[in-house]
């Protein structure tokens, strides 16, 4: 990992990094569009000719760019009630215990902030906190599978009351959804699951086909076409954000192990080559022992390579002076985790204002968050924590304002109401405002 000394050029290199989207495309990617398209497409010029397309054709264009993009060679797109149950006898039970482990601390997390309806008769005003009708959750594919995913998009869905979820999860080349993802699915209660990734699955969600329902909000990450997509359908439905590559940072002083602060930035890196793993810290003497620690540790994992590009490509270890300036610092990058690894972590906490989640102390691994801890781990990437929040029941509710006023309350307030309509020129509306302190409603 590169090293930037000092505070100035830990603030630069955290300014250059490029918004989403505005990364170059790897070679392969670029030239495989243009065999899909039959012209070379950016990102986003692909991404609107799938929407068109699914918007127009449906379940057919879903079908299609599954054989093409997918390489599925007869796909279908409902997952059936026999394959999740076959699917869910092939899951080592071990794995089984664990996601029901994580099923449980994530719904008991949940419960207890989901807002509440509430009414005071006396003044007469409310609010209707309501759930949902129907959510749609895109669960990623390729290297990696992530039934934990599954569970932390669902389970808060379910405990807003959404009354159906819908998956959708990019199929392998024999046509299959991953086992483990249909097994947390299982255990998640999805009410349907649909063998369909990238852009089109976005789209499907977003207008509807003759087998996928459309849907009210999309959550859960993606790749670069998927966050695109979604980019492009909201309005059209809600999204829960333009969640990017994973990030984290760890923020440490001369008192942490070195050892845990490079596994940490090494799990990070391990999600994928675009993956973002960020030191802070003002000892020298600690940085150079985490050095030696992820060579050391990066030796013995199995995916090294896409870990040692992710380091190299995105990571970095800024050294600067004091704890301000790495609070400074780790506030300017806002990323999705923090580890905060130094002598007194609850002390640093009020300073923290840009995060998706802090883990304060040694045994609070990232890690643990992605899977049991409880928390969603579906939070804000590439600086976005700075004015958005981790995916929460709040999430798929939404809430209607209640007016009831008495008429004694409505006649007092009058005055000062069509003073503001009169002001604004809105003279209809003063009219109707003072109509309620007339005899019989009268609107003269």
């Amino acid at each position: 990992m590169r090293v930037i000394h000092g505070l100035a050029a830990a603030r630069a290199a955290v300014l250059a990094r490029p918004a989403m989207g505005e990364g170059v495309l790897p070679e392969h990617v670029v030239q495989r569009m243009a065999e899909v398209f039959g012209t070379p497409l950016t990102a986003e010029q692909a991404v609107q000719r799938i929407i068109a397309d699914v918007r127009t054709q449906g379940d057919d264009a879903l079908l299609r760019y599954t054989r093409v993009l997918d390489g599925v060679a007869n796909p279908t797109l409902l997952v059936t009630a026999a394959e999740i149950e076959a699917a869910y006898a092939t899951v080592d039970p071990v794995v089984l215990d664990a996601m029901r482990v994580a099923a449980g601390r994530i719904r008991s997390f949940h419960e207890t902030n989901k807002p509440a309806t509430w009414v005071d008769f006396g003044g007469g005003l409310g609010q209707l906190v309501r759930a949902l009708d129907r959510v749609g959750l895109y669960i990623p594919g390729g290297r990696a599978a992530y039934p934990s995913t599954v569970l932390m998009t669902a389970i808060p869905a379910k405990v807003a009351g959404v009354p159906e979820v819908v998956l959708t999860t990019p199929p392998d080349r024999s046509g299959n959804a991953n086992p483990l993802v249909l097994a947390a699915a299982k255990i998640a209660g999805i009410d349907r699951i649909v063998k369909a990734g990238g852009a089109q699955a976005i789209a499907a969600l977003a207008y509807g086909t003759a087998t996928v329902p459309r849907v009210d909000k999309i959550c859960g990450p993606g790749n670069l076409f998927v966050v695109l997509a979604k980019r492009a359908v909201y309005g059209q439905v809600a999204i829960d954000g333009l969640h990017g590559p994973s990030e984290a940072v760890v923020f440490a002083d001369d008192s942490a192990d070195p050892r845990l602060c490079a596994a940490d930035l090494l799990a990070q890196a391990e999600h994928d080559e675009l993956a973002t793993s960020i030191l802070v810290t003002n000892s020298a003497r600690l940085l150079d022992a985490i050095q030696v620690e992820v060579e050391r540790q990066l030796a013995t994992l199995e995916r090294a390579e896409i870990i040692r590009h992710s380091l190299e490509g995105n990571g970095f270890c800024a050294l600067v002076d004091g704890y301000d300036s790495c609070i400074e610092l780790v506030n300017l990058i806002a990323p999705e985790h923090l580890s905060v690894m130094v002598s007194d972590p609850w002390s640093k906490v009020k300073g923290i204002r840009h995060t998706g989640a802090i883990f304060l102390g040694a045994p609070s691994a990232a890690a643990i968050g992605d899977y049991v801890a409880g928390p969603s781990h579906v939070m804000p990437t590439n600086s976005t924590a700075r004015f958005s929040s981790p995916l929460r029941t709040e999430d798929f509710l939404k809430v209607t304002s209640l007016v009831a006023l008495d008429a004694a309350t409505a006649s007092a307030l009058v005055p000062a109401a069509a003073a503001l309509a009169r002001a604004e020129g809105l003279t209809a509306h003063a009219r109707a405002i003072e109509a309620r302190a007339l005899p019989n409603g009268s609107a003269d």
